[in-house]
């Protein structure tokens, strides 16, 4: 099998995030092939030279040029281009408390599921539980199983929700990746 160069521009919270998701993008795109796909995602990881890019002084354009004539098949690396800018809020997310009114009242059932785990359905009883599930059985000829548990009688079970509080000034790191894919 042969290979090819490529040069890919990203971004990502991290390089290694970036190169995750770029793999992720080209298997998406160009499936796997068995390791063979003329993409980044045929390299074995990749090797930060962002600190030598700069120590040379050249352009951006020169220096993975002349990289790619040092690297052999499926190897990678890359240089990053702009800096990621993290979080600085103090607190970085928030709660939103969900509040119903009353009193909470928790019941006995008894839950109906198929072997995969599929809920079929739920009876106060297990007398009436144990002929749904027998039916199901009958039915599908399935094993059917009956699992006891408590669940809320009315309302909701969620109390409170989390989210990320994105900072002003937070953006994701910009990384360029370059190298030979395997095809």
């Amino acid at each position: 099998m042969g290979a090819c160069t490529f040069t890919n521009t990203w971004q990502g919270r991290t390089m290694k995030d970036a190169y995750s998701d770029l793999c992720d993008s080209a298997q998406e795109e160009y499936g796997h092939q068995d390791g063979y796909n003329g993409t980044i995602s045929t390299t074995h990881g990749f090797r930060d030279v962002t600190s030598e890019f700069k120590r040379s002084k050249k352009t951006l354009r020169d220096f993975i040029s002349e990289r790619l004539d040092k690297l052999g098949k499926r190897e990678c690396e890359a240089i990053c281009i702009e800096e990621p800018k993290g979080n600085t809020n103090k607190v970085k997310s928030q709660v939103t408390h969900n509040v119903e009114k009353g009193t909470k009242k928790w019941v006995l059932k008894y839950i109906v599921k198929d072997y995969y785990g599929t809920t079929i359905g739920s009876k106060d009883t297990k007398g009436d539980a144990v002929k749904l599930a027998r039916a199901h059985t009958e039915k599908t000829q399935t094993k059917t199983i009956i699992e006891m548990a408590k669940v809320l009688e009315k309302g909701s079970t969620r109390v409170a929700e989390i989210e990320y509080k994105k900072g002003k000034t937070e953006k994701n790191g910009k990384y360029v990746f370059f190298g030979w894919a395997a095809e």
